[in-house]
């Protein structure tokens, strides 16, 4: 009988080494000599899209076609269904050329999910409660700073307008995913200079109107005109403020 969990263990082990992922190495010949100093991949950001389809199943033939360059590490669906499509350790291609900051690779440093609509629609409640599950599921296990849940128009101004003005950002900053301010909010100073503001928050200034539609399309929804009103510069101010932490 020993000799037999012997054998069987002995199985199991070689089942799992089999299993398991070989190292990347060169492709030259080299000594390896494994150091343990290392992580995986732990992303810092979460960037939310609309697929622009009308069913889940046209976007899973998008997200999975090998022929087209685009995918997420998760597509949610209508009814609230979560489809994982890429490791979590590994880079999706969702995010296409962004910037948010001083990162120009928001693909190697995000996770990209994918919302089943054609954004013309509303995000329907099940699906809202799914994110709102994955993103605190998420958030747990890589401790994503409250301010780096982001949309793809936030990423990519003038190029990508998704998720749609219908997406509940409110809903989601009020669940610590993602900043959001409500009137009254403080007016800023005299001086106050909001392209110099809109870049500090994050966004890609190089084209200001469209940095300014983004930002609208985010924090403002019912207005992306490229024009900041009195409104919209208070509700700037005030997220610069929550983003360093000096409101609450």
């Amino acid at each position: 009988m020993k000799t037999l969990r012997v054998a069987i263990y002995a199985s199991i082990l070689l089942f799992v080494a089999a299993c398991a992922p070989l190292p990347e190495r060169a492709g030259i010949p080299t000594q390896w000599r494994p150091s343990p100093n290392f992580d995986q991949r732990r992303p810092d950001f979460v960037i939310i899209h609309h697929t622009g389809d009308d069913t889940v199943q046209q976007a899973l033939r998008t997200l999975t076609d090998s022929r087209r360059d685009v995918s997420a590490h998760y597509l949610i669906a209508r009814d609230g269904t979560i489809y994982q499509l890429v490791d979590e350790r590994a880079r999706a291609w969702h995010a296409g050329v962004s910037q948010w900051g001083g990162d120009t690779d928001l693909n190697s440093a995000s996770l990209g999910i994918e919302l089943d609509n054609n954004g013309d629609e509303p995000f329907p409640d099940a699906q809202i409660t799914a994110l709102l599950a994955l993103l605190g599921d998420i958030e747990r296990r890589y401790h994503i700073p409250v301010a780096n849940f982001l949309g793809h128009a936030d990423i990519a101004p003038g190029r990508k307008v998704d998720p749609s003005r219908f997406f509940p950002w409110k809903k989601l900053a009020t669940h610590g995913f993602g900043l959001w301010c409500d009137e009254p909010a403080p007016s800023p100073p005299a001086g106050f200079d909001t392209t110099f503001a809109l870049m500090t928050l994050g966004y890609d200034v190089s084209d200001v109107p469209a940095a300014i539609s983004a930002f609208k399309l985010h924090y403002i929804q019912n207005d992306v005109s490229p024009a900041l009103t009195d409104h919209d510069k208070r509700i700037l101010y005030c997220l610069l403020l929550k983003k360093a932490g000096s409101l609450q």
